[in-house]
């Protein structure tokens, strides 16, 4: 159970408390930075020894063999065939290296990790002693949260979303000038689960927020997650995660030979677009509701929310050649009228400005028999 779970108002289901009774004005107080997410979705890994950051280089997505403590990122596990497995936030403190994952993949994702330690001077080590607390920088929920948060080495211990920019390595898909991802400052403090009931006690009730203010954001920011947007067949670049989580020119880890294939030579099989829900059936379709132009099944939906500006509205997993325009989306026999904003664009890929190296022969060219110079 919760320690926010007395507050007034709180309505939890199994992943935690999804709200105090007041969505809306919730959304609006972690959007304005004034009310924190107790994060009962998630848990937290940590990795220590002298070679842990070494090691997770090699094996992950991710460029952390040189993290500063204090730096956030996020890293992918990818199997042979590139497919997502794994997905964590990243943050060192210079001792210790912090993860954060879904609920449902923590235990996977740490038990994968201990199979491959070998010999690498590291520990894994999944530590329920702590919990995560959400919130939007700049505000009063920052510094509440950073009151509490652990500080093993002296600073305290706040993740930073790299999803706001594209992170050094990375690229986006996306083509807007104005990515909605880019106004939100989501943080996540990682603080000891002994200290929630005091805060609890002391917090006043407009101070913290429920999962589905979190989830809204994330919604609207387009951010993918891995409880969300990730299948067994999941390729980092169809929901644009190659923006955050991938570095494209580090070294080599499992993987990889797919994701530089796919991104300078072919396109995704699918992509992620954004959906603007009818909202007059007030029905919001439930994750894997399917989605359709005309009688053809294209994809189905994987996230959605009712935002406190944008009103309905999801993300879909499309197949890659669905026409830009409306869909339906289909829940319970209902149809659900939906606009489509393309995230992720058909030809993803192709537009990959990679210079692409020259290939050489130590034999000079033979002259050409029309008397004309080649390419003419």
């Amino acid at each position: 159970m919760s320690a926010f779970s007395g507050i007034r108002g709180a309505v939890a289901d199994e992943h935690g408390i999804s709200h105090f009774g007041e969505p809306f004005i919730e959304q609006r107080r972690v959007a304005a930075g004034t009310a924190f997410v107790p994060l009962d979705d998630r848990r937290v890994i940590e990795v220590a020894g002298p070679e842990r950051l070494s090691w997770l280089d090699s094996i992950t997505s991710q460029s952390v063999g040189r993290l500063a403590p204090g730096e956030s990122t996020e890293l992918l596990v990818l199997d042979p065939q590139g497919r997502v497995e794994h997905a964590a936030g990243v943050l060192d403190d210079g001792a210790s290296t912090w993860l954060i994952a879904d609920a449902a993949d923590a235990e996977g994702l740490a038990t994968w990790l201990t199979r491959m330690k070998f010999r690498t001077q590291a520990t894994v080590d999944l530590r329920p002693e702590f919990a995560l607390l959400g919130f939007v920088d700049g505000g009063a929920a920052a510094a509440t949260v950073t009151a509490a948060a652990l500080a093993p080495t002296g600073a305290p211990l706040i993740w930073a979303d790299p999803w706001q920019r594209v992170s050094i390595g990375g690229h986006q898909y996306a083509e807007v000038s104005d990515h909605p991802g880019a106004a939100l400052a989501w943080r996540v403090g990682i603080v000891p689960v002994d200290k929630l009931d005091a805060l609890a006690a002391s917090v006043e009730p407009d101070a913290v927020a429920g999962l589905l203010a979190a989830e809204a954001l994330r919604v609207a920011a387009w951010r993918p997650r891995w409880a969300a947007e990730v299948d067994d067949r999941s390729l980092p670049h169809e929901s644009d995660w190659i923006r955050s989580a991938v570095h494209l020119s580090k070294g080599c880890y499992r993987g990889q030979e797919t994701v530089a294939k796919v991104h300078n030579l072919g396109h995704p099989p699918r992509r992620l677009a954004a959906l603007q829900l009818d909202g007059s059936e007030a029905v919001l379709p439930a994750p894997g509701s399917p989605v359709f132009v005309g009688d053809d099944e294209v994809g189905h939906i994987t996230s959605v929310a009712r935002h406190h500006e944008d009103g309905p509205i999801a993300l879909a997993i499309l197949a890659r050649r669905t026409p830009v325009g409306d869909l339906v989306v289909r829940d319970d026999g209902i149809d659900i009228a939906a606009a489509q904003q393309v995230i992720v664009p058909a030809d993803a890929g192709a537009t990959a400005d990679i210079p692409r190296i020259t290939r050489l022969s130590r034999r000079p060219a033979a002259p050409d028999p029309r008397g004309s110079s080649a390419g003419r």
